[in-house]
């Protein structure tokens, strides 16, 4: 049975469920870097296997808007609604808070959750920007 909890779980329990996504081939994080990042977070939502950190997601919010980063579900507990929970409860945090709007990163191949989920593809005449600091710069 899967708990979910709105506490930061184990710094190394993170950066394990978070080497399974391929993303710290670029970002070259480890554990203090994640535990700074989730200690800034607004929202943090973890999903649990008996004491085993399967699942977290975590957004940003001023408020106003927010932005979802870091929704990860280990690849062996993928398909059990884990991921679909997880963003729910955020949501939901965002709106008691009156967030307006939330955005959000998300992984090629993901649209179709996300979109099952209510999210929608933004506009291509408005799709974002980003700016990518290489790892030697930060």
């Amino acid at each position: 049975m899967t708990t979910y909890r709105e506490t930061h779980p184990d710094p190394r329990a993170y950066l394990e469920l978070f080497e399974t996504t391929g993303w710290n081939a670029w970002y070259g994080v480890g554990e203090a870097e994640l535990l700074k990042a989730m200690g800034r977070s607004t929202y943090v939502i973890c999903a649990y296997d008996k004491d085993r950190l399967v699942g977290i997601g975590r957004a940003l919010s001023d408020g106003l808007h927010a932005i979802i980063y870091d929704l990860i579900v280990h690849p062996e507990a993928r398909e059990l609604g884990i991921g679909k929970e997880i963003l729910q409860r955020i949501v939901s945090s965002c709106r008691d808070e009156g967030v307006c709007d939330i955005q959000l990163f998300s992984a090629e191949g993901t649209e179709a959750f996300y979109s099952r989920c209510g999210f929608s593809r933004r506009p291509d005449i408005s799709p974002g920007m980003e700016l990518r600091i290489p790892e030697d710069d930060r």
